[in-house]
């Protein structure tokens, strides 16, 4: 189970890990289990942990006044899932995070977060992590302001495939920030092309 997370981290730095480390590591990561649908979080409560998902798939969402879910994030394996701001800042959650499958994960809590930035391993993986989250929220934003529907469903085929067969087409929808119907029409131009 953690094999998996230390190849994780090695991909991530050029230290590699120590034995020691790999005991601490183990120490401050804890097995989890969601089935799908079960909150990892609720809007409104602090962010007390985050997971590095073994197997499964979870989503990240709000939901406005109107009821409508609202996806911010979407993560398969070897993903991390977190509200960063909730977790960090230690502020109510303006996000639900749920399981869409049944969900294996190694979860972190808050406080365990500064001993494990001690190892230079791991402070290099999150550093590295950070820079990929920002260039890849800015890339999301830009096509979502800059780009119409059939090249928004482009982009995420081509940069996230796995997304495809794992979320149905709903959650597609609000993740591209489109409605149903539009990406029902941008699949059937696809398929037509």
């Amino acid at each position: 189970m953690y094999d998996q997370l230390f190849s994780y981290i090695n991909r991530y730095s050029e230290t590699l890990l120590t034995p020691e480390d790999e005991a601490l590591i183990k120490t401050s990561l804890k097995p989890a289990s969601l089935k799908k649908k079960e909150l990892f979080l609720k809007q409104g409560n602090i962010c007390q942990f985050t997971g590095f998902i073994l197997k499964g798939a979870m989503r990240q969402y709000s939901v406005d006044s109107a009821g409508n879910e609202h996806i911010i994030q979407l993560a398969l394996e070897n993903w991390w899932m977190v509200d960063r701001e909730s977790y960090l800042m230690k502020t109510p959650s303006v996000y639900n995070i749920d399981a869409w499958e049944d969900t294996e994960l190694l979860v972190l809590e808050a406080d365990d977060l500064q001993r494990l930035l001690e190892i230079p391993t791991i402070k290099e993986m999150f550093w590295k992590m950070n820079q990929s989250s920002f260039i890849a929220s800015q890339k999301r934003l830009n096509n979502s302001i800059a780009l119409p529907a059939m090249e928004r469903y482009e982009e995420l085929i081509k940069t996230y495939p796995d997304f495809i067969q794992r979320f149905p087409q709903h959650i597609i929808a609000s993740y591209l920030g489109i409605s149903k119907e539009t990406l029902s029409r941008v699949r059937n131009k696809r398929i037509q092309k």
